[in-house]
């Protein structure tokens, strides 16, 4: 009887494991069998290649042919942006995530602190997107890639913050203070012991932080227009006169699937090992 259970219980596991491997699959394919399609193949019902359609790289050609300027401007302005807001939102959460593991303040309680830098991460964007167009528009920084890099550095911040406190709390403070002992500054021990031991954790903030950037919509379609357009406002941009132009929808979409996960693939094994920082108590 207990083994008919486990039978059961692996056959309900497995089961749900392929019903959710196809749901995830499956974007993925209809993208990739649709930049296959000609335009009026696109609006019929069909999903296997040769059979119910034939395959054409027609509009992978104009992609990087006849728009290749366009699709190189969005995917360098994403790039840089991207690269750029998180390696500065990782600059300031670690040490803001190193001085609340580390100290205690009198005014205010490091958790209260804490859930105030999360709670920047609630704030709807479309409750901000206002004020930081005025901001901007005010010292001239509209359809620039300096404002992208600053708001998104803003809102990937709480980010780096919570992952790097927590890796820092794993650290035992002693093997700072042997580095102290050792005639280290505390800055040293901090840059020689500390960042070391939690260089996965910050690995994984980093890549939180670039695929936010990378994937943000709102502001960049609100604060840019022309000159410094990402990759998801090109993607938005994709129709004419007689619609929305779905077979270069699924271009575009994959070449913009493409930077962060091979990024992501490179460096899988320091996002798990850093993402589990703080989930066990030893």
């Amino acid at each position: 009887m207990q083994g008919l259970t486990k039978g059961i219980g692996r056959f309900f596991a497995a089961l749900g494991m392929t019903v959710a491997g196809i749901w995830i699959i499956l974007p993925f394919y209809w993208a990739i069998i649709t930049s296959l399609k000609r335009p009026a193949d696109v609006f019929r019902l069909s999903f296997v290649p040769f059979l119910q359609f034939e395959p054409t790289l027609a509009n992978w050609r104009n992609e990087l042919v006849l728009r290749r300027n366009e699709l190189v401007s969005g995917l360098s302005t994403s790039f840089l942006v991207a690269f750029t807001a998180a390696m500065l939102a990782l600059a300031i959460g670690t040490l803001a995530g190193y001085a609340l593991a580390r100290f205690r303040y009198q005014r205010w309680k490091n958790k209260d602190i804490a859930l105030w830098i999360l709670s920047q991460r609630f704030l709807p964007p479309a409750a901000t997107v206002v004020p930081f167009f005025l901001l901007f528009q005010r010292f001239g920084l509209l359809d620039t890639r300096l404002a992208l890099i600053l708001i998104n550095t803003t809102f990937t911040i709480p980010f780096a913050v919570l992952i790097s406190r927590d890796a820092f709390r794993e650290i035992p403070f002693e093997l700072e203070e042997a580095a102290l002992v050792d005639g280290c500054s505390p800055f040293q021990a901090f840059v020689r012991v500390a960042l070391p031991l939690v260089a996965p954790a910050l690995v994984s903030a980093g890549i939180i932080s670039f695929a936010f950037t990378w994937n943000e919509f709102l502001n960049a379609f609100i604060l840019t227009y022309s000159r410094a357009t990402p990759m998801t406002v090109v993607i938005a941009g994709t129709s004419d006169t007689t619609g929305i132009q779905f077979w270069y929808v699924s271009t575009r979409m994959l070449m913009a699937i493409l930077p962060p996960a091979l990024l992501t693939l490179t460096v899988q094994r320091y996002i798990v090992r850093g993402l589990t920082f703080g989930a066990v108590k030893g």
